[in-house]
């Protein structure tokens, strides 16, 4: 699948993250009910994908032939124009392992967007994993013709051609030196890409200073320069859009690169801009658990967080985000901002005198908080205090009606008819590590919630063009809603769908919000291009669309703030206590 040429409508997950702003418009008001559509509104038409997806249990064949009857029989009840869904219900059957059953509907798709390169693409993926290499070759090079830019079918041209071709390895490239010429001409085509694929590129910095921080790392390219250091230089330039949905993936990508004698041989935690050791790893002998490194090679460790922190894509100036990351990634990002030492050596406070470290083998990362119920289980409830208090985990809006949306909406609806069943009427919503996922589940979610219509988007764009999409028509609440007191906990890992929701939910006061400043809010840089460098083939991820909240009043630079702060100290860290829910619960039971 070449990503490059179509977007998931609010949110795409690239190897960990799925990885946000706006202004200057005025408070659209609120939809009151007699402001319902009339008779003369033309009826929301289905999305086709939708039907398709209730007739799963007929054969293929047959689904085809049912979009060919509603295309031509029931136009006005049904649209045919989005090739997206399409695509994601192609790939939905191909990762199920339905791979003849893929290559239907993909062809399917290439017949209705003749003129889409990444229809062929997706055909080239389906016989290439069918086994059909001939057809396979035939799709991609069609795709290739079609979008010279294409490189995944590219690459598959090449991987079938030459099966013997053997790729560098992660640490070949790490140490690989590239001409540097070829090192600035692609920087200069990654901030020429950037300006022209990204839709508000230009809304946390001026292109002076954009065109100025390329310069400057030109000016760091030399003849011994790695490539590793090289993809350090671009993921300041793409951090300095400050836009979570632009990246190079996660730091995954840099840390697979890094050898582990080369890696910081302590896991270490940021906490109230203090670092302490949680894992001493191989030098139990010389740390302990909780202790506070000062400086690290003679630099203070507050210079280090502040240089991995230009390279951390986070929305506008959000901080939090940069924390989360920072912590996951730590052992792995403090090397590339202290230039790969072949050594390490720390402070501790109050220590007179500095400790050289040993490396270590076998470092886990990324590195995630236990403290949190990380269990793979996005969507869980449960009651406290003698049925009391209802408590609504909700870690992911990763649920599409292309998808598995049916999921999350049974989920939701079950939860709320046992709410109501047990006459809860305290309510604690958990949106923590909440990375976003689609408007249909979050739009889900608010119904329960609301008590008057409202609209849940006020712009959506897509490549600087008006995109009709779901949540730009009145959303009503159901009248089943739930009526109690409701509590909002938030981190600053929440992205993307979950800074949409929690604006909305700021803005119509639907409850307290205890934690610390979302990762996202109002304002979303959204969607995923693809894109590769020239020279040295490094790939990245550039946000192609805009959506935003009806909240538009709020700060586009900042997420969505706490009514109460409340952040987890080193102490709750180590004893796995989880301080934030806590608090929420305790709030609730004291009814404020």
């Amino acid at each position: 699948m070449q990503i490059m040429n179509y977007t998931l409508k609010d949110g795409l997950v690239v190897i960990s993250c799925l990885l946000f702003f706006g202004c200057g418009m005025n408070k659209p008001p609120l939809v009151q009910a007699q402001d319902a559509p009339t008779e003369k509104s033309p009826p929301k038409k289905i999305p086709i994908v939708q039907k398709l997806r209730q007739n799963d249990h007929i054969p293929v064949e047959e689904r085809i032939k049912l979009y060919h009857q509603l295309k031509k029989e029931a136009p006005q009840l049904y649209s045919f124009e989005d090739e997206t869904e399409l695509t994601m219900y192609g790939y939905s059957i191909l990762w199920a392992n339905k791979t003849t059953e893929a290559i239907e509907v993909f062809k399917l798709i290439a017949t209705e967007f003749p003129n889409s390169s990444n229809a062929y693409d997706n055909l080239g993926e389906g016989y290439l994993k069918n086994g059909n290499k001939e057809l396979a070759l035939l799709n991609y090079e069609r795709s290739l013709a079609m979008d010279p830019e294409n490189f995944n079918a590219e690459d598959q041209v090449a991987n079938i051609r030459f099966p013997d071709r053997v790729p560098l390895q992660p640490a070949e490239l790490f140490k690989k030196v590239y001409p540097a010429t070829a090192y600035r001409d692609d920087l200069d085509q990654l901030g020429t890409t950037l300006l022209k694929v990204h839709p508000n590129a230009l809304k946390f910095i001026t292109r002076e200073a954009f065109w100025k921080s390329i310069e400057d790392k030109k000016r760091l390219i030399t003849d011994r320069t790695t490539y590793g250091a090289f993809a350090w230089y671009c993921s300041e330039i793409i951090a300095n859009v400050h836009c979570s949905h632009t990246n190079m993936g996660s730091f995954d990508y840099e840390a697979t690169m890094l050898p582990e004698s080369a890696r910081f041989p302590l896991q270490t935690r940021w906490i109230s801009n203090q670092l302490f050791v949680i894992n001493p790893l191989s030098n139990s002998q010389k740390v302990k658990i909780k202790d506070e490194v000062v400086s690290i090679n003679g630099t203070k460790v507050a210079e280090i967080i502040k240089e991995c922190y230009k390279h951390i894509p986070a929305q506008g100036y959000i901080e939090t985000t940069k924390n989360h990351f920072f912590n996951t990634w730590s052992t792995a990002m403090i090397p590339f901002a202290l230039g790969f030492p072949d050594r390490y050596e720390i402070v501790l406070k109050g220590a007179n005198a500095p400790i050289i470290l040993n490396t270590t083998a076998n470092i886990e990362e990324p590195y995630f908080d236990r403290t949190l119920d990380l269990s793979g289980n996005n969507l869980s409830l449960s009651f406290m205090e003698g049925d009391t208090i209802a408590f609504l985990k909700v870690a992911s809006f990763n649920y599409y009606r292309w998808a598995d949306f049916d999921v999350f909406k049974r989920f939701i609806d079950s939860s709320f008819s046992e709410i109501r069943k047990k006459a809860v009427n305290k309510l604690v919503i958990d949106l923590r590590q909440n990375r976003g996922g689609s408007q249909s589940s979050s739009i889900h979610l608010l119904q329960y919630l609301v008590n008057q219509p409202f609209t849940y988007y006020s712009n959506a764009q897509f490549e600087g063009k008006r995109d009709k999409i779901e949540g730009e028509d009145i959303v009503y609440p159901f009248t089943n809603r739930f009526e109690g007191k409701t509590y909002f906990i938030i981190d600053g890992v929440g992205n993307s769908t979950t800074g949409h929701f929690m604006s909305i939910a700021r803005y119509l006061k639907l409850g307290t919000i205890v934690g610390e400043e979302l990762g996202s809010n109002q304002f979303c840089s959204a969607g995923m291009t693809t894109r590769r460098l020239a020279n040295t083939k490094l790939v990245y991820y550039v946000a192609n669309n805009t959506h935003e909240s009806l909240a538009v009043d709020l700060p586009d630079e900042n997420g969505i703030l706490p009514d109460y702060t409340v952040t987890q100290g080193i102490d709750d860290f180590l004893i796995k206590r989880d301080a934030v829910k806590a608090f929420a619960i305790q709030l609730a039971k004291q009814n404020k």
